[in-house]
């Protein structure tokens, strides 16, 4: 199985390796409360990004098999990862879009759609699942566009900011992509 990073290119969105002024594209957006709470981070006490922390993000983006940055109208914006289990033929699936200004405009779905295509027609896994906390609704409606079906829940499996969170945790079979 083949984990390097294709040039995946959708409607909207081109999913790529990372590139010089992706860093100068992360710095430029704002961290904002509801962003860092989506991911699951602390907002109390947020601090503007510096130089290092943008030249450290897409490094490690560069630095993994099957991540991608999310182009959007020539915009670095977000990022999207596999992480397979060869052995299994399942994998993880992650997406953030940091650019709340994208945000609301199917790009999500777009993208999703993309990494579900080259993992099940590319790499021929049977599985694909992801961890999404439970308020974060635009997410799950995502996932749910593209096929995903609710499993399974982790009860306060996170502790953000003070107070106990639950996961939810979605998969999509290789039968079920292909019936879409």
């Amino acid at each position: 199985m083949n984990n390097v990073s294709p040039l995946l290119k959708g409607k909207n969105v081109i999913l790529r390796k990372p590139k010089d002024s992706d860093v100068n594209d992360y710095l430029a957006c704002k961290q904002t409360k509801e962003l860092i709470r989506m991911y699951g981070g602390d907002t109390r006490n947020l601090k503007p990004l510096t130089l290092q922390d943008a030249k450290r993000h897409v490094e490690y983006i560069k630095s993994q098999k099957l991540n991608w940055c999310i182009e959007y109208e020539q915009r670095f914006v977000g990022e999207a990862r596999l992480t397979v289990n060869e052995h299994d033929r399942r994998a993880r699936y992650a997406i953030g879009l940091f650019d709340s200004s994208v945000w609301n405009q199917g790009l999500g779905t777009e993208v999703t759609k993309l990494v579900l295509a080259y993992a099940f027609e590319h790499l021929h896994l049977h599985r694909v699942d992801l961890r999404v906390l439970e308020y974060n609704h635009r997410a799950i409606a995502c996932y749910e566009k593209c096929g995903f079906v609710k499993e399974g829940i982790e009860r306060e499996g996170a502790f953000i900011e003070e107070a106990f969170q639950t996961d939810l945790i979605m998969s999509i079979l290789e039968q079920e992509y292909y019936q879409l």
